[in-house]
Formats: structure tokens, C-alpha cells, sequence
């Protein structure tokens, strides 16, 4: 159903193409300039959405093997990442359970962990193994003093995250059956090539971005050109969103030559030209796909807000189908990741950063999402709604969102 479901949506795009059209918002939306300046609301947004909604903490490929783990701070909140003897995903509370200093710190792989402040030492399944000179701390029972585990779920090639121990939200309806789209990308099988951190500024502004198309030709004149496509239909699943232009044509994988899906057999239809565009996972994570170093590529962007209302921090991880084999085909895939730095750095977050610094001085009231930005308006609409929802309200809104996904797919894919 869900490759029916990539088909019916690039018909759509070449339908458009051929007429010269695009999906348009009903109309113009208003967004208050302080949604991206207020303090308050920052600090509210990163507990009512980035302490409560399953994150993307890793591609699955970053921790390939049984013991492989990663440590890292997530607004605030100290993870630690393991993959378990039976190749599943688990992520714990990275604090000692005696004095809460981290047990873990940067990647590696491990088969058990130990605190470095006290020499307790915890299992990769979160197990209290031993604590030290037990015969003079005194009676403790292991079995109630494990590392604390978070809800984790691993699908799609791709591991999610929520940060809270307590939490009775289903990771699997806050994805809204958009999981199973993702995964003809094959992440479960590819490679991570590299990854770096870039300084972003305000979250919500560093998101916009990656929702627009429109500024394509102008911002990025001098990378893409400025006789790039501007114009994206928007596709959504709840709060998740994919963007792609609307036209007949697709560039053929390893080559500037362009290939005529109009013209093409709709089962014929190669899997990157059903995959193109950028797939946004709601309310961190954008991946759009490349080619370089002899291979499919996909920049995964990992998106966090940062200390302050003014900054972010996007870790970039660049994936491939395959590892390249020549030197010729690493310097390829080094120079297209080099590329998008300067777009997103560059480019990208240089502009945030100073419209935000306009934003700060309070001149404007105001900022527009066009008819032509309907991604932007569904974004700051689910930003709205989940940090106004009670934690039994989150529960119910994503249940209900699931099953209308679910039924709006039946209704599209029934037979005419």
C-alpha cells in the first residue's frame, strides 16, 4: 500500500507539472513575530514538544553493531543510546543511578559501563552489574537501581526517542503510519559516510526553512541557481510533511540528464524519482536526497533548539546506499556534503540568524506564510496545538490523527 501510496503522490506531482499548477493554502497566514523571540515560549516548547514527542536521535547505520552506543545531550536531557545483544534499540537516562553522574560519554561500543565518579557499572541493557566495595556502601537491590529507559522504537532505518520515562504516548501513532513511507528508502541498509554540527538560530526559524521552497532560486542563487524550482506541493501525515516540485520531469540518478516520468510506465517509475523532495519528520528532522560519491546519498538534518531563543544546533548526517569504493567516489561524496555546508551554513542559517536578530528589535508584528507556503502554516499550527495539550490530550490528538491518516490512505488507494 505504502509504495501505491508513493505512486498516487508523483502522479499528483506530474499532473501538476504538466499543467503548470501547484497546490496552493486556502490563503495567506498570520504569525505573530514573538512565536520566534519570546523566552517563555521557547522554554515552554522545549518541554511540551521536545520532552514529549518521539525524537530522531540516530540513523539506524550510525550504531551498525550489538554494543555500538551514543552518548549525547538532548535539550537538556543527558541519552544514552545502546544497541542490544539481540540488535534491537535502547536508550537510557544517562545518569548513575547512585549520584547521577553520566555513565557514558561519545560513541563507541561497549559491552557494559562504568561511572566514572563511583565505579558503578551498568549492563548495555541498563542492568546495575556491580557496585563498588559493596561490603562498605551497604545493602543496595540492583534490580530497582537500573539505568532509567526511555520509550524507543526503531523503524525506517531510523531511532526514535521520547525523553520521558513516564511517558504512555505510542511512538507508532505520533509517526502516523508516515514511517512506512520512509522506509523505501532503505536507511535500515545504507551507510553513514559522515556527520558534523552547525550552529543554527532559532529552531522554529531553522525549520521554516526546510519547509520553503520559495526562496530556492533567490537565497541559493549562487549554489543551486537561480533558475531552481520555487515551487513544492505539500503532502502531510499529521504534523510530518514531504515537499516536492511539481513537474514531469526527475533527474536520472548519477546524471544531469533529465527522464520523462509522463512518458514512463507508472511501474517503471525508479524509486529516487518516488523519493525525491524533502520529507520532514515533525518537529526535528528533514532529509532530502542527493547523489555523489558513485551512490544515492540523503542528508538527514537533526534539528534541536539550543541554550537560547536565538540559537539551535543541527547535527547533519550525511547516508549512502553504499560505502564508496574508490578514492575518486570519497572525494565525491566529501565534495557534495562539503556542498550542502555552504548552503545550510552559509546560506541557510547566516539569513536566520539575522532575521531573527531583526525579529528581536520588536519592529515587526507580524510575519506571512503565503498560499504558496503551506508547509510553514502547517508546522506553526502543530507547534500551537501540542504545547497547548495536556499530556492525555497529546495521547488522544495522535491516536485520532493515525486513524484518520489511515482512513484518508483506504479512501485515495480505493479502487475507482
Amino acid at each position: 500500500m505504502s509504495r501505491a501510496e508513493l505512486n498516487a503522490m508523483l502522479r499528483s506531482l506530474v499532473d501538476h507539472g504538466l499543467a503548470g499548477t501547484m497546490d496552493l493554502a486556502d490563503k495567506v497566514v498570520r504569525i505573530p513575530a514573538s512565536t520566534y523571540t519570546d523566552e517563555a515560549l521557547f522554554e515552554r516548547e522545549k518541554q511540551r514538544i521536545f520532552r514529549r514527542l518521539p525524537l530522531m536521535l540516530a540513523p539506524s547505520c550510525e550504531l551498525p553493531e550489538p554494543g555500538s552506543y551514543k552518548a549525547m545531550e538532548v535539550v537538556g536531557v543527558p541519552v544514552l543510546l545502546v544497541r542490544q545483544r539481540d540488535g534491537t534499540m535502547a536508550a537510557f537516562l544517562n545518569m548513575c543511578t547512585h549520584r547521577g553522574n553520566p555513565v557514558a560519554h561519545g560513541r563507541g561500543k561497549a559491552s557494559r559501563f562504568t561511572c566514572g565518579y563511583h565505579g558503578w557499572t551498568f549492563g548495555a541493557d541498563g542492568s546495575l552489574l556491580a557496585v563498588a566495595s559493596q561490603q562498605d556502601f551497604g545493602p543496595v537491590d540492583k534490580a530497582t537501581h537500573c539505568l532509567k529507559r526511555f520509550p524507543c522504537l526503531e523503524r525506517a532505518g531510523l531511532v526514535f526517542v521520547i525523553l520521558d520515562t513516564e511517558s504512555t504516548l505510542s511512538i507508532e501513532d505520533a509517526l502516523c503510519g508516515y514511517d512506512a513511507l520512509l522506509a523505501h528508502f532503505g536507511f535500515e541498509n545504507w551507510i553513514l559516510f559522515d556527520q558534523r554540527q552547525l550552529p543554527g538560530p532559532n529552531w522554529k526559524t531553522a525549520y521554516d526553512g526546510y519547509l520553503d521552497f520559495y526562496h530556492l532560486p533567490v537565497l541559493h542563487a549562487n549554489t543551486f541557481g537561480s533558475d531552481f524550482f520555487n515551487r513544492a506541493n505539500y503532502f502531510a501525515w499529521g504534523p510530518h510533511q514531504r515537499l516536492s516540485t511539481p513537474s514531469r520531469f526527475a533527474q536520472k540518478t548519477g546524471s544531469d540528464e533529465k527522464i520523462d516520468l509522463a512518458a514512463m510506465n507508472e511501474a517503471d517509475w525508479p524509486i529516487d524519482a518516488l523519493m525525491q523532495g524533502v520529507w520532514t519528520i515533525f518537529p526535528h528532522i528533514s532529509i532530502a536526497s542527493f547523489y555523489g560519491g558513485g551512490a544515492r546519498g540523503a542528508m538527514i538534518s537533526q534539528l534541536f533548539p539550543g541554550r537560547t531563543v536565538g540559537e539551535s544546533i543541527t547535527t547533519q548526517f550525511y547516508v549512502m546506499e553504499r560505502a564508496p569504493e574508490t578514492e575518486a567516489e570519497r572525494q565525491g561524496a566529501r565534495d557534495q556534503f562539503d556542498f550542502l555546508k555552504v548552503v545550510v551554513a552559509e546560506e541557510d542559517y547566516a539569513t536566520g540568524k539575522r532575521q531573527h536578530e531583526a525579529l528581536m528589535s520588536g519592529g515587526l508584528k507580524d510575519v506571512l506564510f503565503g498560499r504558496n507556503e503551506r508547509g510553514g502554516q502547517v508546522f506553526h499550527r502543530w507547534v500551537e496545538r501540542i504545547v497547548a495539550a495536556d499530556d492525555a490530550e497529546l495521547a488522544e490528538i495522535f491516536r485520532k490523527t493515525r486513524e484518520e491518516v489511515e482512513a484518508a490512505r483506504e479512501r485515495a488507494l480505493a479502487p475507482a
